[in-house]
């Protein structure tokens, strides 16, 4: 089984570079942030730890988390997201490596980690390559005001907190563009897949 890490900016096509190899591959995906929102969901394994240290306007009256007014304190408040991370971080590492044994398990040839974090949490150590999928900054944001609405204000303050171009590149080995059609990015992604022996599902 070949496990891949994706990682990239906002609004570069992420999640329709995963959608392919999902559909072509019949690759697992892994979305990092996905199980960390779940595992902060009320009863489940970080929501405790993390329950006392957010403000109180952040929790619903159901005690679930309105993910978009955490997102608002975590640019204000950087002590704040650490903390908050020291306690999830661990255990999406943990149910990573979980889904990845049972993985191994079954028939998989193809499985796809994709995380915000991905140098920065040092997930090199579990894959076997690190891709990034990259789109010009004028059209990740195009993408960003159209798809989310996003004012150039919010756009600039997200771009500033993620690495820059240059990082991306030092810490991955693949490069995606996804810049243009995405025809083009389909054949890029095969061409490095076949590259690690990795065919696409026939129906």
């Amino acid at each position: 089984m070949i496990i891949l890490g994706i990682t990239g900016g906002v609004g570069a096509g992420k999640s329709e570079v995963l959608k392919y190899m999902e559909d072509a591959y019949k690759a697992v995906i892994i979305k990092a942030d996905e199980l960390a929102a779940n595992l902060m969901m009320p009863g489940n394994a970080a929501y405790e730890g993390i329950k006392s240290i957010l403000p109180q306007d952040v929790l619903r009256e159901d005690g679930t988390i309105d993910n978009k007014k955490l997102a608002a304190v975590f640019f204000k408040d950087a002590n704040l997201k650490n903390s908050v991370n020291s306690v999830v971080f661990p255990l999406v590492k943990e149910a990573i490596s979980d889904i990845i044994e049972a993985a191994c398990k079954s028939a998989t040839k193809l499985l796809v980690l994709e995380a915000a974090l991905l140098i920065e949490e040092h997930y090199d150590e579990i894959c076997d390559e690190l891709w990034y999928v990259y789109a010009e900054e004028d059209i990740r944001a195009e993408r960003l005001r159209l798809s989310r609405g996003y004012s150039d204000e919010r756009i600039k303050a997200v771009m500033a907190s993620q690495l820059s171009n240059e990082e991306f590149i030092a810490g991955t080995k693949v490069i995606i563009d996804n810049s243009g059609s995405f025809e083009d990015t389909k054949t890029a992604i095969d061409k490095e897949l076949y590259r690690l022996g990795v065919k696409r599902w026939e129906q």
